[in-house]
């Protein structure tokens, strides 16, 4: 007697879920976040947020840039730009503007995550 096979539910992916249903239809963030913007957190804010804010959070450990996180996470800008701002406005991640002057290890980094899309 041969076994059914059992149909294969997918992993919770980014890319299966659709960029209007990760920001409640929402197209406009309330910060202004450029590309080089960098992020940072603290594990102890962690149990803070929601699953899917945690795994964004986690990125921001170390700071990251919207850039990096967006190709991290394999998720739109624009979509990143969203969540990130409600993290926050939350009080979930910081906010560090860059310098006057680029940082050249910033710079090279967001272009690896932008070759690796």
């Amino acid at each position: 007697m041969q076994e059914e096979e059992q149909p294969q539910t997918p992993a919770r992916d980014s890319s299966l879920i659709r960029p209007y249903a990760r920001t409640g239809g929402r197209t406009t963030a309330r910060h202004d976040l450029r590309l080089e913007t960098l992020l940072s957190t603290d594990e102890d804010k962690l149990h803070r947020a929601t699953n899917d804010q945690a795994a964004m959070m986690r990125l921001c450990l170390q700071p990251r840039s919207v850039a990096e996180i967006s190709a991290l996470m394999k998720i739109p800008l624009g979509v990143t730009r969203v969540l990130l701002s409600d993290l926050i406005t939350l009080n979930l991640v910081a906010v560090h503007e860059p310098a006057d002057k680029p940082n050249v290890a910033l710079l090279e980094r967001v272009l690896s995550g932008l070759r690796r899309l």
